[in-house]
């Protein structure tokens, strides 16, 4: 991985692996993100890889995208998906989030959660605003607003000036999930 050492120093604004095996960019990406923590880092690949994909999101600093190249439909889709994980947040592919949960039932180990924030959940775990949550549940933000406050509260996350709670619960949702 000659690459990384490259991609740590280089990068400015965000990393992008070239991939020429499934797991390539995100055994590149990882050993990047190392050398400098909160490096924004967007995966194109054709294959979720999960072992990986899971090291990914569990390190929290940063911007996080993960999308498979055959879902990305235009170039508006994609640039919106780089400007997001540039700023620090995360766009992941709805099917790369559903493999991720697809080891564990989600029901049992999520089973506190009402169908309508699991519904919540599973949107913020795809890097989605509150107000492009609202809109596609055709609900208001506010709503939005309680689900994600419920959310939080019954997977044990208290506000914190140290935590993103956002982050923190999506990665109980795949570690649980």
């Amino acid at each position: 991985m000659e690459s990384v050492p490259n991609i740590a120093k280089t990068a400015t604004m965000i990393a992008a692996a070239p991939v020429t095996a499934p797991a390539e960019g995100l055994q590149c990406a990882l050993p990047a993100r190392r050398a400098r923590p909160g490096l924004p880092v967007l995966v194109l690949s054709q294959h979720v890889e999960q072992l990986y994909a899971r090291e990914l999101l569990a390190d929290g600093n940063g911007g996080i995208g993960y999308l498979l190249k055959d879902r990305v439909f235009d170039a508006d889709q994609f640039i919106d998906a780089v400007r997001r994980v540039a700023a620090g947040g995360t766009a992941m592919d709805p099917q790369v989030i559903s493999q991720l949960l697809s080891r564990r039932s989600r029901d049992e180990s999520m089973g506190g959660l009402t169908p309508r924030e699991r519904e919540v959940m599973e949107l913020v775990a795809q890097g989605r605003s509150n107000t492009a949550i609202a809109a596609q549940l055709v609900i208001t933000e506010r709503a939005i607003a309680k689900h994600t406050s419920n959310i939080f509260g019954k997977l044990g996350l208290p506000p914190s000036d140290d935590d993103n709670r956002r982050v923190l619960a999506v990665l109980a949702y795949l570690d649980r999930g």
